[in-house]
């Protein structure tokens, strides 16, 4: 990783974890679960634009997200946040150079952090999952790591032009290692399966 990225990267990682401490008291249950080497997808569910870093920061190293390439002009920030390990996709999430490149960073060894359900949830609740992640399964075999993310909804929810400084808490399972008898044939049906099957993992998980 060039000195700049690795810079910038665990630049605002720490101020994430700093804010996200001081404002809403974060803290991480079961880290010890998350690989600290190989190739990885953190599969976590999505209700508020906070999601990303919250789960980026639990991890000991750097990851790689997925971003709306609009984010990219963003005074400021937008230049910056390819060294953020940021990956932008065209709006709509359908984008397959954008899955290409996580496929790519997951057979060098990296980890990604990915969202089954592809949208933040209009109420909080667990919604159904998305093919997307079912794909990256099939084409890479990597361990995923289902995390549950609580709390976010609730501090800033999707549509809300205010922030609440409510408690957060980031629960990490067990990884789930897929085969190719669990892919199957490899079509669409069989990655929402897979896709869902992340996502029953992630309702498992419950604060202790």
């Amino acid at each position: 990783m060039p000195a700049r990225v690795k810079f910038t990267y665990w630049f605002f990682a720490t101020l994430a974890r700093i804010f996200a401490k001081l404002l809403f008291r974060f803290r991480i249950l079961h880290r010890e679960r998350l690989p600290e080497t190989g190739g990885v997808i953190l599969a976590a569910n999505h209700q508020s634009y906070f999601d990303p870093p919250l789960v980026g920061i639990c991890s000991r190293r750097p990851v790689h997200y997925l971003a709306r390439k609009t984010l990219m002009e963003w005074p400021f920030f937008g230049p910056l946040f390819p060294d953020m390990n940021v990956i932008p996709v065209d709006r709509g999430g359908n984008d397959m150079s954008a899955l290409k490149t996580v496929i790519k960073k997951i057979r060098e060894g990296e980890g990604v952090v990915l969202f089954p359900e592809g949208t933040r949830s209009p109420d909080g609740n667990l919604q159904p999952a998305q093919a997307g992640v079912g794909l990256v399964i099939a084409k890479t075999l990597a361990p995923v790591v289902p995390m549950r993310i609580f709390g976010s909804y609730e501090a800033f929810p999707r549509g809300s032009k205010g922030v609440k400084f409510h408690p957060i808490r980031v629960v990490v399972g067990e990884p789930i290692v897929f085969t190719k008898e669990d892919v199957g044939k490899g079509g669409r049906d069989d990655y929402q399966r897979l896709s869902q099957l992340v996502m029953d993992a992630i309702g498992t998980l419950h604060l202790e």
